[in-house]
């Protein structure tokens, strides 16, 4: 007689919450919404915007030069996913007007809005994105983005009778541009490596699930809450 052991009977649940979490069961949770994401033409930016696109938003992605607008749509539409793009930088006032407008004009307000930075929000989900970037000659550029742990349950509590929800995403170490310093060195990369329970580096598409999610009406009862995606690195937060 053939017996079946607990890992046995777990495979099938187990394949059932992958295949959930991996949106093989739904389709397009965004579909309907448009999603503002500023700094959105590279690293994890661009993979936020690319997630939120496949899950069904129409992405308004910005930067502060054109060409790198440009580059940004022309891949994300090449790929099939609605996009529209302008130039943004987030401290002039202006361009926050305009990039509010243009989301303004897809949809009649803004459903979602992913910032690295503080900008105001009109309808649905705030993101605020800061990074766990720890280092002794860091010390303004941590000091920031501590702020924005404070700013999202500020604004949380604020904004909730408007139906807003904030919530934040703080990286660990991401293989991106801004990063390079800490990976591009091999050895260096090993040792922080050894920091990690998950004995690798974070890639930006890690981020941009659990984003997906926090601006999906499955997180609708989730707000002013940070979400450290760092790989079992050792939080600070």
């Amino acid at each position: 007689m053939h017996k079946t052991g607990l890992l046995g009977l777990c495979v099938p649940a187990w394949n059932s919450v992958r295949m959930a979490s991996s949106g093989m069961t739904r389709r397009d949770p965004l579909a309907n919404k448009v999603a503002l994401v500023t700094a959105s033409t590279d690293g994890i930016g661009f993979a936020i915007a690319r997630r939120l696109a496949q899950d069904g938003a129409h992405v308004v992605v910005s930067s502060r030069k054109q060409q790198n607008v440009d580059q940004a749509v022309a891949t994300l539409q090449g790929e099939g996913l609605s996009v529209t793009g302008t130039v943004c930088h987030v401290g002039k006032a202006e361009d926050r007007e305009r990039l509010v407008a243009t989301a303004v004009k897809l949809h009649g307000g803004i459903d979602i809005l992913v910032s690295n930075a503080a900008v105001n929000p009109f309808f649905g989900s705030l993101m605020d994105i800061t990074e766990e970037v720890w280092d002794k000659g860091l010390s303004p550029y941590n000091v920031s983005k501590t702020a924005l742990l404070g700013l999202t349950k500020t604004l949380a509590v604020e904004l909730a009778p408007r139906n807003i929800r904030v919530n934040c995403l703080a990286p660990g170490l991401i293989k991106t541009s801004f990063s390079r310093m800490l990976w591009m060195d091999k050895e260096k990369e090993e040792r922080m490596k050894e920091t990690l329970q998950i004995r690798r580096l974070g890639e930006p598409e890690d981020c941009a699930g659990i984003v997906s999610f926090l601006c999906s009406e499955d997180a609708s009862y989730i707000t002013g809450e940070t979400v450290v995606v760092g790989g079992g690195t050792p939080s600070r937060l």
